[in-house]
């Protein structure tokens, strides 16, 4: 495809511009949600900070499957190319459980409110890889959808299925489903959309990973594969932990964290009483 845009002698690069813009979406899709849930927290800020942690744990996951590799190369952490999503899905949910204190919401009540964001913005993300040509090239294919990339990042003149595309279509489809799902009115418990993303979002790159040319580690399975597979299951046990919990209050009620709060400081008034 176009790694760079080129405006006379100045050249732009189309997988910066296009993560900018999955960022920007998300902040907004994040910003709605905040507000038709009466929260008051700074999406600009939440978003940011899980996408630098995102991209340094996609790196870390990456470099460190071939640690080996990685003592002969160092350099590879500095190179712009390979990354691993669920590296960087593993690093963005700490970098937000780690927010989570400074709005005085429950972890999971964040995270809850984030999925929608992460589900489009990973798909929009997925179009970098496709402009910029980084390698995430799907198996090669006669079809009418075979696409070429001999000015990409990593040239190939044989067409192969576009899977960045296939993960832009999932990544929609499961931002759709969550947004309408985690709506306020609906019944749903701390913990459910996180649960259900993890399961959606698995499921999706389990499927992908059959059409990519990633190599097989185990019983004919990809490492992302075996990476989906803990996701769904930790997806399944989070929906199953979340029906123990009463269903989220409607905008502008007292929420968990509040009722915890003065839970708390009830306690410790009795105690110096």
């Amino acid at each position: 495809m176009y790694p760079f845009i080129h405006i006379g002698s100045f050249a732009i690069a189309t997988y910066g511009l296009t993560v900018w813009c999955a960022a920007m979406v998300a902040t907004i899709v994040l910003s709605r949600n905040l507000k038709r849930w009466k929260i008051k927290a700074d999406a600009i800020t939440i978003i940011a900070f899980a996408t630098i942690m995102g991209f340094v744990g996609g790196k870390l996951y990456h470099v460190l499957e071939k640690p080996v590799l990685l003592i002969h190369h160092p350099a590879l952490l500095i190179n712009r190319a390979g990354f691993a999503w669920y590296g960087g899905l593993i690093a963005g949910i700490l970098a937000l459980l780690w927010q989570a204190r400074t709005y005085h919401l429950r972890p999971l009540r964040l995270l809850d409110l984030c999925v929608p964001s992460a589900a489009i913005g990973y798909g929009i993300g997925r179009v970098a890889c496709f402009m910029a040509g980084d390698g995430c090239y799907g198996i090669p294919t006669k079809s009418w959808m075979g696409v070429s990339f001999p000015h990409g990042i990593v040239p190939t003149t044989q067409k192969v299925l576009p899977t960045p595309i296939f993960e832009l279509i999932g990544g929609l489809i499961i931002f759709f489903i969550l947004w309408r799902r985690s709506r306020p009115g609906a019944s749903i418990r701390m913990g459910q959309i996180t649960g259900e993303y993890l399961i959606w979002a698995g499921g999706a790159r389990f499927l992908v990973e059959f059409v990519r040319i990633n190599p097989k580690i185990f019983l004919g399975l990809s490492n992302a594969q075996w990476a989906s597979v803990a996701s769904m299951l930790g997806g399944v046990l989070l929906v199953w932990w979340s029906r123990k919990h009463p269903y989220l209050p409607a905008p502008g009620d007292q929420d968990d964290s509040d009722v915890a709060a003065q839970s708390l400081a009830a306690e410790e008034l009795s105690s110096i009483v």
